[in-house]
């Protein structure tokens, strides 16, 4: 793995990874892929202050982005959104030439775990929307950076499935992530 010059970047952003199966199932897959950096942000800033001239500076290396996520009360976990102020706000509204217009055009991959049923997320099921439409305000803010929005990885009943499935979960992300890498959809 290499981590000076990462060129797809998985940016995990979990509120408590120790109490996740699912997103470290599918964080250990992508970390043993070459040329594949992950980097659990809570973990680095566990007292919530991001330091935006590492964050953009590891943007800034990587050819491709992957923001990693459980989905919660439909939404993103809040380090996520604090980190999209942080960062985002810097890099495309104080410093776009310096650094915004230079991260135009890298793809992004968003992958999301949901703890309920796929079945759940329809019109006529308890969530009432496709766990996609839940990703628009993302889709919406890689539209506006100029990223390459690649369609989403999503993992359901992250919270319930046995090893067996998670390690499969696993398998099926990292061959993904080489798709992707690979064909850059």
């Amino acid at each position: 793995m290499s981590q000076s010059h990462a060129r797809t970047l998985v940016l995990m952003f979990h509120p408590d990874m120790s109490r996740s199966r699912a997103n470290r199932s599918l964080l250990h897959a992508a970390a043993a892929l070459d040329d594949v950096t992950v980097v659990d942000v809570r973990s680095h800033y566990p007292d919530g202050r991001i330091d935006a001239d590492v964050e953009v500076a590891r943007l800034l290396a990587a050819e491709r982005i992957v923001m990693q996520f459980p989905v919660q009360w439909y939404s993103t976990p809040p380090q996520l959104k604090a980190w999209q102020d942080v960062v985002l706000t810097r890099m495309f509204y104080m410093n776009y030439q310096t650094e915004g217009r230079l991260l135009e055009g890298r793809p992004l991959l968003v992958a999301a775990t949901a703890g309920n049923k796929a079945s759940t997320y329809t019109e006529t099921g308890a969530n009432l929307v496709p766990l996609e439409a839940l990703l628009s305000p993302l889709r919406v803010t890689a539209h506006r950076c100029g990223l390459r929005w690649a369609e989403p990885f999503l993992l359901y009943e992250a919270n319930t499935l046995p090893c067996t499935a998670l390690a499969e979960a696993g398998r099926d992300y990292a061959a993904r992530l080489r798709q992707w890498i690979a064909t850059g959809v």
